[in-house]
Order: C-alpha cells, then sequence, then structure tokens
C-alpha cells in the first residue's frame, strides 16, 4: 500500500515555485502592512490590503481632490498642472521619506544577499511596493479630477485614460529617480559618505518636489499659455509635473505640438530613469546593501574631550531651563540621534524640508511691494507653519530602528514619560524650530520688506509651545520609543494637508486683525488661552503613565 501511494505521488507533476520576484514582493508588501515589529500584532486585526492599511488617509485625499471641481472651466492643460504639481509633491514626499527605510535595511541583508536572489529582482520588488502605495494615493486624490477633466472646456472621453496613464508614469518616476540618486551617491562617493549622503539626497528630492509643484500651481492662473514653448515660457519644459500634464493634453486635450513635446519629454524621461535604476545601476544597489552592513572601524579622535552639546546644557540659560536631569539626559539624547543617527536623519529632515521650502517660496512669490494685505498673509502664513515644525518633529522622534533598547526607560526609577517627552520636545524646539524661526524672521527684515511686520510673528510664535505638547497627549511622544513603519510615512502627505488648512487659518484670522488695529488684542488673547492650554496640556502629561507595551 505504501509503495502504490509513494508511485502515486512520484507520478503526480511536482507543484513549481512561485517566482522570486512574486515571493519577494509579497514579502516586502507584508512588512508594510503589519510594520516589522511583532509587538501588539495580531493576525486577526492585521490589514490584508493596502486600501485598508491608509483607509483615513485615502479619505481625505480624495476630500481634498474635490478642489478640481474648480477648474472644470479650464482648459485640461490647467486642470492636469494642477492634478500633477500636488501628485508631483505627494509623491515625492512619500517615495524620498520612505526610500531610505525601504532599500537601505541592515536587518534584511543578513537574511537575502545569501539567497539566490539577483539584485534587480530584489530592488525591483521593494520599489513595485512603494509604487503600489503611491498609486493607492495618487489615485485617491485623482478620483475627482479623472471625471472633471471630461467636462473641461476642451475636454473629452478620452481624459480618464490619459490622466490614469500619466498617473502611472508619475510614480514609476519619482520611484526611480530617488532608486538612481542613491545609486549614483554610492557609485560617486562610497560607502563611507553614503549614510550622509542618502539624507542630503532625499532632502534635495523633497524641496525639488515642493519647489517645483508650487511653481506650477502658481503658474496656472495662464492657462493655456503655458503651453507655448517660446522665450517666454521656456522653462515650463524643466517642471516634471507640466511633461505628465502635457500627456493629458495631447490625448484629450489641445492635442497641440507643445503638447505632444512635453508629453514625449515625460515619456522619454521615465524610460531613462527606470532604465538606469532597475538595469544600468542595480549592481551598486547590491554593493550599497552588503557595505552599509559591515561595521567601519572610525578613528579615534586625537584629542577626547566632552562634546560641545554637553557644554551647551552646562551654560546659561540652558542649565536653568533644563533643571531636572532626566530631562537633560532626554535632551542629550535627541540631540544625538537628530546629528548622528541615519534612520532618525532620514526621517526627520526630509520630513521638514517642505517647511523650509513652501514659506521661502510664498515669501517671494511676485506681487508688487505696495500689496500690503498680501504681503501681510505671507507672514502670518509663514509663522504659523513654523509653528507646526515642533508637532512633526516629536511626533516622528517617537520611531526609531533601535526602539527596543526604549524598554529601559521603563525599568529606570521613573514614574511616567513626563520627563522623557518634555528634554525630547525642548530638543526639537532648540535645534529644529528656533534655526527655521531665526531665518524666516532674517528674510523679513531683507530689503523690500517692512520690518514692523515682524510682529505678525507673535501669534506663531506663542502657538509652538502648544505644537509640542500635543502629540505627548495621554503619554505619547516617548522619543525613540516606537519601531519604524513605512505607514507612518505614508501618511505624512496627509498630516502636510491638515497643517497647510491649520497654518492657512491661523494666518487668516492674525492678518484680520493687523489690518483692523486689534492685533495686541488678539495677541493677548492668545496668550491668555494659550498659557491656560500649556497648563492642562503640562498637567495632563506629568499625571500620564507608561502606556501598554501591547
Amino acid at each position: 500500500m505504501t509503495d502504490s501511494a509513494a508511485t502515486v505521488s512520484a507520478a503526480l507533476p511536482a507543484e513549481a515555485a512561485p517566482p522570486p520576484d512574486k515571493v519577494l514582493r509579497k514579502l516586502f508588501l507584508t512588512l508594510f502592512l503589519r510594520g516589522r515589529s511583532s509587538r501588539g500584532l495580531q493576525k486577526q486585526t492585521a490589514p490584508k490590503s493596502i486600501g485598508e492599511k491608509l483607509s483615513l488617509t485615502l479619505l481625505f485625499y480624495a476630500l481634498f481632490g474635490l478642489l478640481a471641481l474648480s477648474f472644470v472651466t479650464q482648459p485640461v492643460f490647467a486642470l492636469s498642472v494642477y492634478l500633477h504639481s500636488l501628485t508631483f509633491m505627494f509623491l515625492g514626499m512619500f517615495v524620498a521619506a520612505s526610500a531610505g527605510e525601504v532599500l537601505f535595511n541592515k536587518e534584511e541583508g543578513d537574511i537575502l544577499l545569501h539567497r539566490p536572489v539577483t539584485p534587480s529582482a530584489m530592488l525591483w520588488a521593494k520599489v513595485r511596493v512603494l509604487i503600489e502605495i503611491s498609486l493607492w494615493l495618487a489615485g485617491a486624490f485623482n478620483l475627482v479630477g479623472l471625471f472633471a477633466g471630461v467636462v473641461a472646456s476642451n475636454g473629452s472621453w478620452w481624459f480618464p485614460l490619459a490622466h490614469a496613464l500619466s498617473t502611472v508614469l508619475e510614480a514609476l518616476f519619482c520611484a526611480a529617480s530617488v532608486v538612481v540618486l542613491y545609486q549614483l551617491c554610492f557609485r560617486w562617493f562610497g560607502r563611507q559618505r553614503l549614510e550622509g549622503l542618502i539624507t542630503t539626497s532625499q532632502v534635495i528630492v523633497s524641496i525639488a518636489a515642493v519647489v517645483s509643484s508650487q511653481v506650477l500651481s502658481q503658474m496656472m492662473v495662464h492657462g493655456s499659455k503655458l503651453l507655448r514653448i517660446d522665450q517666454h515660457s521656456w522653462w515650463i519644459g524643466l517642471l516634471p509635473p507640466a511633461w505628465f500634464a502635457g500627456i493629458d493634453d495631447a490625448v484629450a486635450g489641445s492635442g497641440s505640438r507643445s503638447a505632444w513635446i512635453l508629453a514625449c519629454c515625460a515619456m522619454a524621461a521615465t524610460a531613462i530613469v527606470t532604465w538606469m535604476a532597475f538595469g544600468k545601476l542595480a549592481h551598486d544597489y547590491e554593493s550599497g546593501v552588503q557595505t552599509l552592513a559591515e561595521t567601519v572601524t572610525k578613528k579615534r579622535r586625537s584629542r577626547e574631550g566632552r562634546r560641545w552639546t554637553d557644554r551647551l546644557v552646562d551654560l546659561p540659560p540652558m542649565r536653568w531651563w533644563l533643571r531636572d536631569p532626566v530631562e537633560r539626559a532626554s535632551f542629550l539624547l535627541v540631540a544625538a540621534y537628530l546629528f548622528r543617527d541615519r534612520d532618525v536623519k532620514l526621517r526627520i529632515y526630509p520630513g521638514l524640508a517642505p517647511f523650509l521650502a513652501i514659506p521661502i517660496m510664498f515669501m517671494f512669490q511676485g506681487h508688487g511691494p505696495k500689496d500690503q494685505w498680501y504681503g501681510g498673509f505671507r507672514i502670518t502664513f509663514i509663522a504659523a507653519y513654523v509653528g507646526l515644525v515642533p508637532l512633526l518633529g516629536v511626533s516622528m522622534l517617537q520611531y526609531s530602528q533601535q526602539w527596543q533598547a526604549s524598554d529601559i526607560f521603563r525599568a529606570a526609577p521613573i514614574p511616567g514619560p513626563a520627563p522623557l517627552c518634555n528634554g525630547a520636545r525642548r530638543a526639537v524646539l532648540f535645534f529644529l524650530t528656533l534655526p527655521l524661526l531665526v531665518i524666516f524672521a532674517a528674510l523679513i527684515w531683507l530689503p523690500g520688506h517692512d520690518p514692523a511686520q515682524l510682529l505678525m510673528l507673535i501669534p506663531g510664535v506663542i502657538a509652538i509651545p502648544i505644537y509640542s505638547l500635543i502629540p505627548t497627549i495621554g503619554g505619547g511622544g516617548v522619543p525613540l520609543s516606537m519601531p519604524t513603519e513605512e505607514a507612518k510615512s505614508a501618511g505624512r502627505g496627509l498630516t502636510m494637508i491638515v497643517a497647510s488648512f491649520a497654518s492657512m487659518a491661523l494666518g487668516g484670522l492674525a492678518l484680520m486683525s493687523w489690518t483692523l488695529g486689534f492685533l495686541w488684542w488678539l495677541v493677548a488673547v492668545e496668550i491668555i488661552a494659550g498659557v491656560t492650554l500649556y497648563v492642562l496640556l503640562r498637567r495632563s502629561l506629568a499625571g500620564a503613565t507608561w502606556q501598554s507595551m501591547e
């Protein structure tokens, strides 16, 4: 009986092993959905799809996409510029902020590099997951725009198909461009400088995405004139969102020669960066992952001594500001990670790059110096924008690849997370928020601006301490205490949307009080309300206990 069963089993065709690319794609998608930590993970409640994982984010993106209805009377190119500009900003920020965590993870090298997996297969599996997530985000934002293009002034029923194609190409272009940038950094500069260059390149990509999208958004009022590639608008061919908008206009809009030129630029650029990322430079990716996992002996300093941050906290007024020893230790710990840890730098600085790019662009828009109302609004907008930096800074500092080490916080004789959160808050305020505030104050002081408008920074500055306490509500905001998850990166575009609306609201209120002459009344009311809310939040934090580890 046993022999016959064995004979039958041998006669049956062996089940073919699934292709490596499918296995890797499923692996990295599962890591995105469930995270890289098993703490608190329950298989029954774990999300099964990207849509389920990002449901709230996708909802807000779709609601924000309703603004496309305001362009139904405009030509197809104007609508497409709007859609592709903001899509390019969202996707560029997401890919730039997430690619470092996804592409260069040291733990993966110990498991995958010795297996028969080609570098291009592993690279493509990772980038494919990034593109899938990007398309979910882009699809939610462009959902209304797909139908708005049909009823545009020169639209047609071909617009949904053309716009879907151009959006897919745009997502592929964003992902491949970031991959090429990393590979070139490794090829030209080597392992010793790769980690720092990855951070720099991500910041550059984030700023470039924001700048290119904002430039086109501000020029949308010119409508079809942008398609005239002559001496007056030759620069339009240098901005990637215009390339992909050209596909929409060529297929479902005016069909002009300039639109086809832009469309050809989009397809050619996408083909070139894709070929470079997954063909020409794929071997450099394998070498980069291998060398990042290696331990390099650093040269010892010729003169041993205290670090500058240690000296800083011993000087007044920092010594008075950090009287509590636990707060001081937390301050120094966060400062060390902000300046020395690659993982934290990859998360913090690219995420905050738009907070530097958008206000600067907003400051130097081409409006006349006599337009005092608009100039005042720019100042109040910048102040409110800077106030949100500590909110995002403290929120993002919760995540670290060394999150297991934070268990020592619970073992230490500390009644709760309050002193650790306060130290982290103050590090973000001192090292991130204060420099940005000084930069923008200097820009306002430059010739061509009224120095008296510096007073309009006050409402935004008053809100800064409140913003820094919001992530600590309920005992949250403990620095470096949570595992890194790419899902947090996907939601940063949503955070930017909410932050922008909050900035506009506060800026509008401050500007109205400035125009009507009761700015100081607003400041007085804001101080009273701010102090009250600050005291309540501090008391809530002081009484908070450790959150459950599960």
